[in-house]
């Protein structure tokens, strides 16, 4: 046997994730992955090394046993693999198609080192999928209810994280909702093709079942303050209000028809039903031209929700190489094969009007690359006499988020940072506020479903330390 088919059996190829072809899946909203057969779920975690000293669950920012998992799909014991994922994650499916493992838990697979990593986050949604069509989601065994109330601002993945560990301690958990729909970025800032409304219906209903109670339409510090809920009884309050405040380019022109931040882009089409319009009441721009100012999961979500739209052309403006390009590898090669133009190394400085008030085209400048700046990526510079326009009839600016200042202004006695966001203690994500906790993209800026799901466990884990040392209290149910 030669080396090279010896070692194709010892270290087999990476099985890969089935897909929806390009040409039809941009017609429509459904989700591009197709997901893995139980035979290919069995081969693929056949790879698993299962190494004495795995690095994957340290990588994994909910601390997943891994190992246990993959080794419950290779023998075929799916349900058991499903309560591994829900011991420690309250939100697998979800975590199987948008989280970054490429960067945490496959980043340091032991496999990786020399081959592929073994595709964890694809063999997560194998599980969660698998779970949830043999309806066979596990609820919470009896818990003796402590008698606590916790409530929590904010129903993203931050703040179900910390709702379903809570419940699962025995504590009554609230959670108010600005909007009228549960799951905060799941809901309004993903679109369907990368994580669909029923996966997101189902995992809210698991959290449902734990006992947890939703309220709609309440946006703290402007319907009820956070003392007016210790007043009402709450024992404790956690923070996950997330960053939906959208940061714009400062350019002129961005005041004309058809200029949209990506936050009201999006939730226009994932919340509010613009793809369906009129059958749901919310028109928004069919442009022949869209361009996408940005390079971050959000830029191509973005582009991409464009492209199924209008059915037209649609590029995409980053002002840094591919190299430095923050959307995940998966996203960008989903983006080009639906036809997403790149124009890589320019930024906007202008956007031009028609006469009447209308985007019409937007004048560019292209950069190169010159030292690292303080993010370790190398900064562009302008090339100067190098502008050059770009026709288009609409724009969409996905170049961050900041912390929406509603609750913390109407907190003053909540310690911030610098850029608004929440100050914490590293340790418990407690906050300036005694029984007052806080985490995910109100306190780090901008990141991850899972890097905000990492900071809910570790807020629930010092939170119920915090509730069992206050006074014992009856039993009580929420209001």
């Amino acid at each position: 046997m030669s080396e090279q088919k010896r070692n194709l059996k010892l270290h087999p190829p990476r099985t890969p994730m089935p897909e929806r072809d390009p040409v039809e899946r941009v017609k429509g909203f459904d989700e591009v992955p197709l997901g893995y057969t139980e035979e290919m779920a069995r081969a693929e975690a056949e790879r698993c090394l299962d190494c004495k000293n795995p690095k994957c669950v340290a990588g994994c920012p909910v601390n997943i046993n891994i190992p246990k998992f993959l080794r419950e799909v290779r023998e075929g014991r799916y349900q058991d693999a499903a309560d591994t994922l829900r011991a420690t994650n309250s939100l697998p499916a979800v975590c199987g198609r948008v989280c970054p493992q490429e960067e945490q838990c496959e980043a340091v697979c032991i496999e990786g080192i020399k081959h592929d990593p073994v595709a964890i986050g694809n063999l997560e949604k194998f599980v969660a999928d698998w779970e949830r069509a043999h309806r066979a989601v596990t609820t919470r065994e009896s818990v003796e209810p402590t008698g606590f109330r916790v409530a929590i601002a904010g129903s993203g993945p931050a703040g179900l994280t910390v709702a379903g560990d809570l419940a699962k301690l025995g504590h009554s958990v609230t959670i108010f909702e600005a909007l009228h729909r549960p799951a905060g970025v799941l809901a309004y800032g993903i679109p369907e093709f990368r994580l669909p409304r029923a996966i997101v219906k189902s995992e809210i209903e698991y959290i449902e079942r734990l006992g947890v109670k939703f309220v709609y339409n309440v946006v703290i510090g402007v319907t009820v303050t956070l003392d007016e809920l210790f007043e009402e009884g709450y024992d404790a309050i956690f923070i996950g209000t997330g960053a939906g405040l959208p940061k714009m380019l400062g350019v002129p022109g961005e005041n004309l028809v058809g200029v949209f931040s990506s936050n009201e882009f999006l939730t226009r089409i994932n919340l509010l039903g613009a793809d369906r319009f009129p059958e749901f009441d919310t028109p928004v721009l069919h442009a022949k031209h869209t361009v996408v100012v940005g390079g971050g999961n959000t830029a191509m979500d973005s582009a991409r929700v464009a492209r199924r739209l209008n059915q037209a052309r649609v590029s995409l403006v980053y002002r840094r190489s591919e190299d430095e390009l923050p959307a995940r590898k998966e996203e960008v090669h989903h983006a080009k094969a639906e036809g997403i133009e790149f124009n890589l190394l320019c930024n906007p400085v202008e956007i031009l009007g028609d006469g009447n008030g209308r985007v019409k085209a937007m004048r560019c400048i292209r950069m190169e690359l010159g030292e690292p700046d303080a993010s370790g990526r190398r900064r562009p510079v302008e090339i100067k006499g190098s502008e050059f326009e770009l026709e288009c009839d609409a724009v969409i600016v996905a170049v961050g988020n900041a912390p929406n200042p509603i609750l913390t202004k109407a907190t003053p006695d909540l310690e911030l940072t610098k850029w608004g966001t929440i100050k914490v203690d590293p340790e418990t994500n407690a906050t300036s506020k005694a029984g007052v906790y806080a985490g995910g993209d109100i306190v780090s800026g901008a990141a991850t479903v899972i890097l905000a799901m990492g900071a809910g466990r570790k807020a629930a884990s010092a939170m119920h330390e915090f509730l069992m040392n206050l006074p014992a209290r009856k039993t009580v149910q929420a209001s």
